[in-house]
């Protein structure tokens, strides 16, 4: 009489163990201690009065109700952040503008800002430019000054650079040794905005791409 009435309980609570690693990252703790409970119901119920299939139906339904409820608020967290400060709801006035970036920028026919900020104490400076390739096809003196300027991607001999995406690094010199190297933020426009598993990001125009979060400046196209 007991085993033929327990042996569908520990059927029936045997089929709940697999659902809770599938509920487990919504949940967490709450499944767990559902499950906890409802084995201990199963142990510890009166053989001669076992709980009838339709209040076991409503506690699985009830907890249904919840996991789902459960699983809607992660979804509405989810957008919200999306839309909130840093998401896509903010970037999308970012559309149009040009950033700031030190990754590689689209170079064509117009030429591309550069905002040189070399050391203080340098008596040289050169400005090293780095094609898609990862290859150095320039470097150049530029003097100790600071602030915006043009780069028109000029080879030695005057011909101009294929198009292409090309990055820039800056170099201080003083007395003939190198004291400070660090990359050029150049400005590209935006094109898109993306979000995915690694967050935020922006696509420039020419297909290059840079985490949100490397776009150190934004203004409006001259």
């Amino acid at each position: 009489m007991v085993d033929a009435i327990t042996s569908p309980a520990t059927q029936t609570a045997a089929k709940a163990q697999p659902t809770a690693s599938g509920f487990s990252g919504a949940t967490g703790g709450d499944f767990q201690t559902f499950l906890t409970m409802l084995t201990a119901q199963l142990k510890n119920q009166d053989p001669l009065n076992p709980m009838e299939g339709t209040d076991f139906a409503i506690q699985l339904a009830t907890f249904a109700g919840v996991e789902q409820q459960a699983l809607g608020n992660k979804y509405l967290e989810q957008m919200a952040g999306a839309g909130g400060s840093g998401g896509l709801g903010s970037m999308a006035s970012w559309i149009g503008k040009e950033a700031r970036t030190t990754a590689p920028v689209w170079f064509g026919e117009a030429p591309v800002t550069l905002d040189i900020a070399p050391h203080a104490q340098a008596d040289v400076v050169q400005l090293i430019t780095t094609d898609a390739a990862g290859n150095i096809v320039g470097r150049e003196d530029i003097g100790t000054g600071t602030g915006q300027v043009d780069w028109y991607g000029r080879t030695e001999d005057g011909g101009k650079l294929p198009d292409g995406t090309y990055s820039f690094t800056l170099e201080s010199w003083r007395n003939g040794e190198l004291i400070d190297q660090v990359q050029v933020g150049a400005y590209a426009r935006i094109t898109e905005a993306q979000l995915g598993s690694d967050g935020a990001s922006v696509i420039f125009q020419g297909g290059s791409a840079a985490p949100a979060d490397q776009v150190t400046a934004l203004r409006d196209p001259a």
